[in-house]
């Protein structure tokens, strides 16, 4: 991504609350940014195969959605070739071994665990959205898929 890009984000998660929490904390750190949300996983599909949107520079999925759930997206995007660049980090309140593990093997980028504090999803955000994706797509392992504060 070329530093004078505005990032682009995507947010998939029925949780209202959730959205807006994540769009203040985004709005506190300044970034040059563009939020975009989804209510659910169906409505996200039908964005990212609209060729005239323009593709998120990260998509943040959350598992648990009605009429599409995070695993059938990422499923479906991670099977569609024009969206190889997009990278994609699992938000969800889940800490499941077997929720982490498919995920993985599905070929989601980073899962993290929605975190209870403002400031630590702050945190979380920062780090995300300023993460080397090229390393992290190319160096994938267990052991750095999980984000822990």
């Amino acid at each position: 991504m070329n530093k004078i890009d505005r990032i682009h984000i995507l947010i998939a998660d029925d949780d209202d609350e959730d959205i807006e929490l994540f769009n203040e904390a985004l709005a506190e750190l300044k970034m040059d940014s563009k939020l975009t949300s989804f209510k659910n996983g169906e409505v996200l599909m039908n964005y990212l195969e609209n060729i005239e949107n323009k593709l998120p520079h990260i998509l943040f999925l959350d598992l648990n959605m009605p009429c599409k759930t995070g695993h059938e997206c990422l499923k479906e995007i991670r099977a569609n070739s024009r969206f190889i660049d997009v990278s994609i980090a699992i938000y969800s309140t889940s800490s499941s071994e077997k929720d982490i593990e498919e995920t993985f093997v599905q070929g989601a980028n980073i899962y993290i665990k929605k975190p209870n504090d403002f400031s630590k999803l702050k945190k979380i955000i920062k780090d995300v959205v300023n993460m080397d994706w090229q390393y992290q797509s190319s160096g994938l392992n267990k052991e750095t898929f999980f984000y822990s504060l």
